[in-house]
């Protein structure tokens, strides 16, 4: 799917946009905005350098295009969980925080980016607050209270709570280069993801659901 931000050009090469787009994304999480060089970007990308202006104006401007293409791709996960989960509020907020992690476990450089973004972008957070942040914790906190409604839920603050699955899920994939040096092995391979998905969606249950709506 190509780029918004690309729509008003005419992209030649949407391979090499797309590439532009990865190896920026990699750049930015781990080097910050102010860090990263377009030298570098466009090294990664195997790209012209005079390409990354080409399509994205600027650091900025390809910064702002990274953040979003991530942020678009999270709002459309929690829409298809939204879209396709039925059943009981438990049902629904089980596939909701499966489908939340299973994001980053695809796109784990989102929390390390987001958190670089909020350190240095203040007005690009305020866009990203507004346009993506409300709404998902809104949705989360509906689930929440959802369940709160039905009796399947304990009564609990479901801002709160639904600041500690957030967290629950984006703290493991932020932390995991210090976590796989800890551990001695890499936490983000698929058995390790596997056991932290089931480890997140058990605590989840238990921490939240009354005694009759756990799973048997």
């Amino acid at each position: 799917m190509q780029h918004r931000g690309l729509e008003n050009r005419r992209v030649k090469n949407p391979e090499t946009a797309r590439r532009i787009l990865a190896a920026a994304e990699n750049i930015f999480a781990e080097r910050g905005l102010a860090g990263a060089r377009t030298d570098a970007i466009a090294d990664a990308a195997h790209a012209n350098k005079a390409l990354l202006y080409y399509y994205f104006g600027s650091k900025e401007k390809l910064h702002r295009a990274v953040v979003e293409h991530l942020l678009r791709q999270v709002q459309e996960t929690v829409q298809a969980s939204a879209a396709t989960s039925i059943g009981s509020p438990r049902e629904r907020l089980l596939a909701f925080a499966a489908a939340y992690f299973d994001f980053l476990a695809v796109h784990p450089n989102y929390p390390r980016l987001i958190q670089r973004t909020w350190m240095h972008s203040g007005g690009l957070l305020d866009w990203i607050v507004k346009t993506y942040f409300r709404p998902f914790l809104a949705r989360l906190c509906g689930l929440i209270e959802d369940g709160i409604a039905a009796g399947e839920f304990r009564r609990v603050d479901a801002m709160q709570t639904a600041f500690t699955i957030v967290s629950l899920t984006g703290s493991y994939f932020a932390t995991a280069p210090l976590m796989s040096r800890v551990f001695r092995h890499d936490v983000l391979r698929p058995a390790a993801l596997g056991k932290r998905r089931q480890a997140m969606l058990d605590f989840i249950e238990h921490g939240l659901f009354r005694g009759e709506a756990r799973s048997r």
